[in-house]
């Protein structure tokens, strides 16, 4: 570990380690999670002042043992445990594992039985070293709400009686499926925050990034993994133009195309073209395929919106996915003009409801067809369903820009 890496990244980088090694020795994903989190807080307190042990894994692990030796030792069942704890407190604590143990993990985290709601936060505490106290400033609920769930999701587990290995290889694939899906949906959050004063939140978009690279660290030949990593770097490469110096939303027509971040273009079109060759084409490769295409265009209008648009229609009939067809609607809207974009919207409200997205693409494409009324009457009624302040003001402001506009004469 060089130097220059603080103790905030270095901790969010063992945690899994830690955890995996306690797991292997005593079991219990429950205790066995909360003995490695106050191992990490303990460090985060101790290490700035007392200084870095020179072995940082050893340390964290030593006082996650003795953490659990001590939980032990004040069960209700005192009297069974008390010889066995004895035994651990007095054997040295297990050594640092040779193996990363951090996709285990993962897919414990991310098990079926859990929703997204409780998956993602228990992922960001397990293997992500996160406090409760961060992960529930993260999603603007009180602290004693998360810890409620993340206790619920950790008790879900041990009923389970999900073993510390990787799924049997009959279920891995589907499995796989749901670790991908929860390193999705906290990206997105992160890049789009759903509610709060933010536009984004980078550190739950950067932690979705450093998780998934480790997932493809794990599983480098599944064109999928490479497929969602591939997604999350060519999206978060044009985070730096889309939003302005007093954090308002730029939406991707009016992006400044030379702030974009060409390092993450370049290594999230390597991944997509190398998984892209194996083959076996899925929903992340078409994201990331089309991603691609938008990275890699020199302007809004310049962009090969044909391929676009025929990428959506691929992904919508692999996923059935209604925001698929938001999508598919503005690039049939930019390919063949507005009117075919809003004839894929016709149906989307059963589909949909109220959902702000639907009311804000459907405003844009009714001002590209010269309607301002209709787009006002869209705009205004998104901006006031979405939860999200900066995409408010943005839907404001386009809704007052296109009132102040003089009618025809």
């Amino acid at each position: 570990m060089g130097a220059a890496v603080t103790t905030e990244d270095l901790l969010r980088e063992l945690a899994p380690q830690v955890l995996g090694a306690v797991m292997r020795r005593y079991g219990n994903f429950a205790d066995a999670e909360d003995a490695a989190q106050d191992a990490l807080i303990a460090a985060a307190t101790t290490w700035p002042d007392a200084g870095r042990p020179d072995d940082p894994l050893a340390w964290l692990i030593r006082v996650a043992s003795r953490r659990m030796a001590n939980q032990f030792r004040s069960d209700d069942a005192r009297r069974r445990r008390e010889a066995l704890a004895a035994s651990w407190s007095l054997t040295p604590a297990p050594p640092a594992p040779a193996h990363d143990d951090t996709l285990i993990l993962m897919f414990m985290c991310c098990h079926p039985s859990l929703t997204p709601a409780s998956a993602i936060p228990l992922t960001l505490r397990a293997i992500g070293g996160l406090t409760t106290r961060e992960i529930a400033t993260a999603f603007l609920v009180p602290e004693a709400t998360m810890a409620q769930r993340i206790s619920r999701a950790k008790a879900k587990i041990k009923a389970s009686g999900e073993s510390f290995a990787l799924p049997a290889p009959d279920q891995r694939q589907e499995r796989l499926r749901s670790v991908l899906h929860v390193l999705y949906l906290l990206f997105n959050e992160g890049y789009t925050s759903s509610s709060g004063p933010d536009l984004a939140r980078s550190d739950l978009s950067g932690e979705a990034i450093r998780l998934t690279r480790g997932v493809h660290a794990s599983m480098p030949t599944d064109p999928e993994v490479a497929g969602l990593l591939a997604v999350m770097l060519l999206t978060d490469a044009r985070r730096p133009a889309r939003s302005g110096a007093d954090g308002e939303l730029i939406p991707l027509a009016e992006q400044d195309r030379t702030r974009w971040d060409r390092s993450l273009i370049s290594e999230g079109v390597r991944l997509i073209t190398a998984a892209l060759r194996r083959g076996q084409v899925g929903e992340y490769q078409v994201q990331a395929a089309i991603a691609a295409l938008h990275d890699q265009a020199g302007s809004h209008a310049g962009t090969d919106w044909a391929e676009i648009l025929s990428l959506y229609s691929l992904l919508e009939a692999m996923t059935g996915n209604p925001m698929v067809r938001l999508n598919r609607a503005v690039a049939a809207a930019m390919a063949h003009g507005p009117g075919e974009g809003l004839a894929l919207l016709d149906d989307l409200g059963e589909r949909l409801g109220d959902h702000h997205r639907l009311h804000a693409v459907r405003g844009h494409l009714l001002e590209q067809a010269g309607d301002s009324r209709a787009a006002i009457a869209e705009f205004r009624a998104a901006a006031a369903r979405t939860t999200n302040l900066r995409e408010q003001q943005y839907l404001t402001t386009k809704a007052a820009s296109l009132a102040a506009e003089p009618g025809p004469g």
